[in-house]
């Protein structure tokens, strides 16, 4: 499938994920070849992927695996599924809606769901409900990474944890995720925010690794910060900034 110039750029995504066919792929690596900016942003976007998989995802109960193996023999094993042949279609028109979602989506249900079929009968209720909030929060990172004018900038924090954002002028949203972040201690936890014209507002809180949506709207804001506050987060900033990172433009 052939793109114009100007979608090309828009495969970063996809090729972070390996979600290109492989004349895709390959035609967009020689044009990685010349451009360092999809270069930049394909890394950006593999590095953000994974680590936005790892904040969701849950571990299976302790206790899944041997019940799975001892179900085993009893399960009756289902024909193959044979695919229908897919009809064509434009994948750069719907890569920025699906590519990166599709991928986070999986790593949610393959943490989140690891076991349902074995605990569903007793903990079928905790298993919904865990379900429902990965999926929320799962949509709501989601509509911010897969906006067409989603933009990416990555930081390093004080105490050395890698922060990215993420932010969308058409959501209205901005997406923050940290990694290697120590934990906040005890009474304490992180808290973020939006700089706007010097004053520093409120954007909620994120107790250690993972990803959050930043409350409040980052339009006309100039940076997001983050800071180390009493449990329960601050009306201002008590501490001086972790993290000062500047919105994408």
């Amino acid at each position: 499938m052939k793109h114009h110039a100007s979608d090309t750029h828009t495969l970063a995504a996809a090729y972070a994920l390996g979600a290109l066919e492989p004349a895709e792929r390959d035609d967009f690596e020689a044009h990685l070849r010349a451009c360092e900016a999809c270069r930049q942003e394909a890394a950006e976007f593999g590095a953000t992927a994974a680590r936005l998989a790892t904040a969701v995802a849950q571990p299976p109960p302790a206790a899944a695996k041997e019940r799975v193996m001892a179900a085993i023999d009893g399960v009756r094993q289902l024909p193959p599924h044979v695919p229908a042949a897919p009809a064509a279609r434009s994948f750069a028109g719907t890569l920025r809606r699906t590519a990166l979602p599709l991928a986070l989506a999986a790593a949610v249900a393959a943490g989140v769901l690891g076991g349902v079929t074995v605990w569903q009968a007793r903990h079928g209720q905790e298993l919904e409900q865990r379900a429902r909030r990965a999926q929320q929060q799962l949509d709501a990172v989601s509509a911010v990474l897969a906006a067409p004018d989603a933009r990416t900038v990555h930081g390093r924090t004080g105490n050395g944890a890698l922060a990215t954002v993420v932010a969308s002028q058409r959501q209205d949203k901005a997406v923050f995720t940290a990694g290697n972040l120590p934990a906040p201690g005890a009474g304490r936890t992180y808290q973020l925010w939006l700089a706007h014209d010097g004053t520093m507002l409120p954007a909620g809180l994120i107790q250690g690794d993972g990803t959050v949506v930043l409350t409040g709207s980052p339009a006309g804001a100039t940076a997001v910060g983050l800071t180390l506050e009493p449990a329960g987060g601050s009306p201002r900033p008590t501490t001086a900034p972790l993290l000062l990172l500047n919105l994408p433009a």
